[in-house]
């Protein structure tokens, strides 16, 4: 199954390659076409990072989710 950073790996070169290609196309130059293009790489890959992070699997049986904490009894009373 393709996740969403698979998809993001195939699209950094794509995007580079392509939109450089495209500004090639328009009449720039390739000085000034590889960094513009390098900006939209630069744009999904801090997407992956920071917006759409990833986040490590819960392992917990009950789900992630904590108990209150109650008195255990078990301590010294404090009265």
């Amino acid at each position: 199954m393709t996740g969403y950073y698979d998809i993001v790996l195939g699209l950094i070169p794509l995007s580079l390659a392509g939109l450089t290609a495209i500004l090639l196309a328009a009449g720039m130059s390739l000085s000034a076409s590889v960094p513009l293009a390098s900006i939209a790489s630069l744009g999904l890959m801090g997407h992956a990072m920071f917006v759409n992070a990833p986040v490590a699997a819960s392992t917990a049986p009950n789900g992630g989710q904590t108990a209150p904490d109650a008195p255990s009894g078990n301590g010294p009373s404090l009265e």
